[in-house]
């Protein structure tokens, strides 16, 4: 029996449905990831389970006697009721009563979000405050547990802490994340809500990603095909009176099918496009910190740290909420004195700042008047003016709400405007405070996208793995006592040198090797052998071989019928496809080692 059901759900805030006649089941030791883009209904769908919105049409079921616990993405309103007691009401909606077994398992999890006990919840940020709510959810011990982004404005260790929890939670998981780690840890069937219907995707995580790429390509295609069509009979109808006099009334009826059929198509949403203005080159040296140390009071948040950031550097800053993040970066940029030792400064350095708590939105301000400055109706880029309508549309702001107050705005598109702020200037250091909390999965891989590919220096504060892993070259980690260590590589990497030889290990990076593989560093050393010449030389064989059989796969994994017609061909499709992704990282790394250690 399932925890709780959806049976033909209809849910509209507008024109346009939220949910259109969608069917969902989630069981008991399912961990359901809800996919989709911002503004799509995830959280409404959620709502409905909790029963705070009803539907307009449908069944929304859940098992009678069933524990429901849930963790909203709006933050909680403040109140003078304690952290302890907040956590503790959970425990009472589970069924325990203030018994020593509720109080120690209140106390655990106070202890692992890092919770002040005593605190009220008038004095805590909107982040503290939702991190108490979490809290409230998971000792509820609930049947069913709905959780709304809960790895926002948590660190590492409380994410790595929460994913094993959720491991060993027996109940059913409903949860919406658009952290790439978190989803490939805990997934174990991904559903995703795409233009008001709910499509279930076979295998995990990277499954979804190949499959719904190649889906994408395939529904474009269709549509291209219909859309010349219509505009073919279109063409057609409106010919002269001869066409007229002829024309097949079978034809005529056909042709308003298809309008209708073309009125009633949702097309998604575009993709936000992101592009940075980069400014000149700035000095070969950006940051150069001697012995600096920095407390406030009797706190000591960083001791005797000397780094030295060169031009282009990309470094990721790693460690626990309130561990000193955020103060270096001001220390780096000039905002905070140090308490002693020296920061030297590059020459000719043009900041862009993404500040995590996005002060720099006036939120009574206008979305224009925030990338403009109220100053009129147009921005600068490129050395071109663009109307700032044109150029917010890139970032899926429609042009009738351009003179909303930024107030209005979700947490995913206050982050949207605030890069199309930043972007909206020229700039060759880019710092970013956790850039990606709230935003979808689409406008996380560009910003990734444009952020890997930035041709200036990255400072990056981020708990996101995988945008860890994916952009930086080295990290630097906050490991207790004020010490911050430097480590070649992103979040992985840091992992495995710290379990391998700890931080003396990797704290020197040679500038010239900052973002070459060991592998590729060690093969230096050596030359060519005769059989690893011939490998060389066919190696590029071998990549346009294995390129052509991932072209085919995604052309029969992108067949919308494939699974229903032959489930075991399609999983055999997807296994081959995963195998393929791993031959072809190796063969492409091996490529560059026996290159390298040809030139070398």
């Amino acid at each position: 029996m399932p925890a709780a059901r959806l049976d033909k759900v209809c849910l509209s805030f507008g024109l346009k449905p939220l949910l259109d006649n969608v069917a969902l089941q989630v069981r008991r030791g399912e961990r359901v990831c809800l996919l989709g883009r911002n503004g799509e209904g995830k959280s409404s769908l959620l709502h409905l389970i909790t029963r705070h919105i009803a539907p307009d049409s449908g069944e929304v079921w859940v098992r009678p006697g069933a524990r429901v616990a849930s963790l909203a993405q709006d933050v909680s309103p403040a109140s003078e009721s304690t952290v302890h007691d907040v956590v503790m009401s959970g425990a009472q909606l589970g069924g325990a009563d203030g018994d020593w077994q509720a109080e120690l398992q209140v106390d655990q999890v106070i202890s692992r979000l890092q919770l002040e006990r005593d605190a009220a919840m008038s004095a805590l940020s909107g982040g503290w405050r939702r991190r108490v709510m979490l809290g409230r959810a998971l000792v509820a011990m609930p049947d069913l547990l709905l959780l709304d982004e809960p790895t926002n404005h948590l660190d590492i260790e409380a994410i790595t802490w929460l994913e094993d929890m959720m491991m060993d939670f027996d109940g059913a998981l409903l949860f919406i994340s658009h952290d790439r780690a978190f989803v490939r840890r805990l997934a174990t069937r991904i559903v995703e809500l795409d233009r008001g219907q709910l499509r279930v995707w076979p295998g995990n995580y990277d499954d979804y990603i190949v499959q719904k790429r190649a889906a994408l390509e395939v529904e474009a295609t269709h549509a291209a095909l219909f859309d010349k069509k219509l505009a073919q009979e279109e063409v057609w109808i409106r010919k002269g009176v001869e066409a007229r006099r002829t024309r097949n009334e079978g034809r005529v009826r056909a042709l308003k099918q298809l309008r209708i059929q073309r009125g009633e198509r949702r097309d998604r949403i575009g993709q936000v496009e992101i592009k940075v203005q980069e400014a000149t080159p700035s000095g070969k040296l950006v940051f150069e910190a001697e012995h600096v140390t920095q407390s406030f009071g009797a706190k000591l948040v960083i001791a005797d740290l000397s780094v030295r950031i060169m031009r282009g550097d990309r470094i990721g800053i790693i460690g626990p909420n309130g561990c000193g993040k955020t103060t270096l970066i001001k220390l780096m940029v000039g905002d905070l004195e140090a308490s002693s030792g020296a920061i030297k400064r590059g020459t000719s350095l043009l900041p862009a700042y993404f500040d995590q708590q996005r002060e720099q939105l006036d939120l009574s301000a206008s979305i224009m008047d925030n990338v403009t400055g109220g100053s009129g109706d147009t921005v600068t880029i490129d050395g071109q003016p663009r109307h700032v309508s044109g150029y917010l549309r890139d970032f899926l702001f429609p042009p009738e709400r351009l003179h909303a107050p930024v107030s209005m705005l979700s947490g995913g598109e206050r982050n949207r405007l605030l890069l199309a702020r930043l972007f909206a200037r020229p700039s060759n250091l880019l710092v970013m405070d956790e850039p990606t909390n709230d935003l979808d999965a689409d406008t996380l891989e560009l910003l990734e996208e444009m952020v890997a590919n930035y041709a200036g220096t990255l400072l990056l504060v981020s708990h996101d793995r995988a945008f860890l892993d994916n952009v930086v070259t080295s990290t630097l980690v906050f490991e207790g006592a004020g010490q911050v260590n430097e480590y070649v590589g992103g979040y992985s990497d840091w992992l495995h040198q710290r379990k391998v030889g700890g931080a003396g290990q990797a704290r020197a990076r040679a500038p010239a090797q900052a973002a070459m593989p060991a592998e590729r560093a060690a093969a230096k050393a050596r030359r060519l052998s005769y059989k690893d010449q011939r490998e060389l030389e066919a190696m590029p064989e071998k990549i346009q071989r294995l390129e052509a059989e991932q072209l085919q796969l995604q052309a029969a994994i992108g067949d919308p019928d494939l699974f229903k017609r032959d489930p075991a061909a399609g999983a055999a499709a997807l296994q081959r496809m995963q195998a393929l992704a791993a031959e072809l990282e190796s063969a492409y790394s091996r490529w560059d080692v026996l290159e390298s250690q040809a030139s070398a």
